[in-house]
């Protein structure tokens, strides 16, 4: 009879080993053999008149092997089913002597495998967790600021011969070149977009009474200042965690220069920025405005105390079967990692692990769920969002299709499924401390968000 044992072999690290005799595997052995001989076609017998002894001698180690093979996954999944340990991915063979299997000899034999059990997680550290929801407060110059942009925003466009204001609108062409300006072959090649008050002070000097076709040669971390490198980095498709790509030259032509004439503060743009809201009066629009970006400061504050969460949870100590992980990586995926690989990717790899144990006992036990109609509010949302400001006119009807067309795509559907019960986790995980409160200014605040984006 088939049996399987088991024998601890280190940390969370057990040694399954499946034992399996003659009795298990030859009734089936024999009965492959007769099946395949009546649909074997082999020349000089009609089919379904093969002797057995014929396949038995031309195929049979094939099958023997099969049907070992068959047997032994046949008891390990019975094992797992019953017995249903707590293992990560499924049990890795062990090396093994397969030459041992012969069907002229048919015997007893061991299959050993190795599986990683999944450590205790404990969510403990939220009872002592010390936080602070860090609080911005709106001021005047936030409101005057964010009102200027809006105007500016929405205002016209028109075509300018030279450089002459912050307000001026580039459009460049970036090339890759060497320190003289000479296009490096092959290299990165970009259009881009940029007002010409987001270049450093000695920059935006250099390009006054620039014209179209003009050009000049910079490095990023010279020509911008902190604040804007990420996203030029970023439109350039550079690794911002990557200094050297701060260092690079590029050839800056000005391919167009545009100043826009900013709106006026009446009622039709109150009314263009915040439709439906019927707002008449400056103080109106104003009150209305800084309310938004009160709402907005407060879900940054939110995000930054759900991230302290994350970091309370994640740096709990946790045990993992660190040599079975290793070696699940090394093999356990379509290419093969080298031992150098494995040991490079491992630290990330545990701490993703890590989250997802913690994340799956929050969700389990605290049964937290996404309905279907929550799914379809959110994909409601997400195409109305995509027509921002548009008006879209009052039917409707057209939203609940587009609705199931975006339901039935399982890519979609997953990245909502994983949003909404991302937002859930954290929702309730807010629940579960009482932070004390501070408030802060817009640039302390935004120099602590810097080195932290998580979730």
């Amino acid at each position: 009879m088939a049996s399987v044992t088991k024998e601890n072999i280190g940390n969370l690290h057990d040694k399954l080993t499946v034992k399996v005799s003659k009795e298990d595997y030859l009734p089936s052995f024999e009965k492959a053999i007769k099946d395949y001989s009546k649909k074997a076609n082999i020349p000089g017998f009609r089919k379904g008149m093969v002797p057995a002894g014929m396949v038995k001698k031309m195929y049979g180690a094939s099958i023997f092997y099969d049907e070992v093979i068959k047997s032994v996954e046949k008891e390990l999944k019975n094992y797992l089913e019953n017995d249903k340990p707590e293992i990560f991915a499924q049990p890795l063979p062990m090396e093994n002597d397969l030459r041992k299997l012969d069907m002229n000899h048919p015997a007893e034999y061991d299959f050993p495998f190795e599986i990683g059990l999944k450590p205790q997680v404990s969510l403990d550290a939220l009872s002592t967790a010390k936080t602070t929801l860090y609080k911005v407060k709106t001021t005047p110059e936030m409101l005057n600021e964010e009102v200027e942009k809006l105007l500016t925003k929405n205002g016209d466009l028109k075509d300018a011969e030279t450089v002459s204001s912050p307000e001026n609108v580039l459009n460049v062409l970036f090339e890759e070149s060497d320190s003289e300006g000479n296009v490096v072959e092959g290299g990165i090649s970009k259009d881009d977009s940029i007002l010409l008050k987001y270049f450093s002070e000695d920059y935006q000097q250099k390009l006054q009474d620039k014209k179209v076709n003009d050009s000049l040669v910079l490095q990023l971390k010279d020509a911008f200042p902190e604040k804007e490198r990420e996203w030029i980095l970023s439109d350039l498709a550079l690794d911002k965690d990557d200094p050297s790509s701060l260092d690079k030259y590029f050839k800056m032509t000005i391919t167009k220069i545009g100043l826009v004439e900013k709106n006026e503060l009446n009622e039709e743009f109150f009314n263009q920025v915040f439709p439906g809201k019927d707002l008449k009066t400056e103080e109106d629009f104003r009150k209305t405005l800084e309310e938004e970006i009160q709402k907005q400061w407060d879900a940054a504050s939110h995000n930054q105390l759900q991230d302290q969460l994350y970091h309370i949870l994640i740096e709990t100590p946790m045990e993992f079967p660190v040599s079975f992980l290793k070696h699940w990586l090394e093999t356990g995926t379509e290419k093969q990692k080298t031992l150098e690989e494995v040991e490079a990717e491992y630290p990330k790899f545990e701490s993703q692990l890590k989250w997802t144990l913690i994340s799956d006992k929050i969700i389990s036990d605290n049964q937290l769920e996404i309905t279907e109609e929550e799914l379809r509010n959110n994909m409601r949302k997400e195409i109305m969002g995509y027509f921002g400001q548009m008006n879209v006119g009052e039917d409707t009807s057209w939203l609940e299709s587009y609705v199931d067309r975006m339901m039935k795509d399982e890519k979609q559907m997953d990245a909502s499924y994983r949003r909404l019960i991302t937002e859930k986790l954290f929702n309730w995980l807010e629940t579960q401390v009482t932070p004390d409160e501070k408030e802060i200014s817009s640039e302390e605040f935004m120099k602590m968000q810097e080195h932290h984006h998580h979730h």
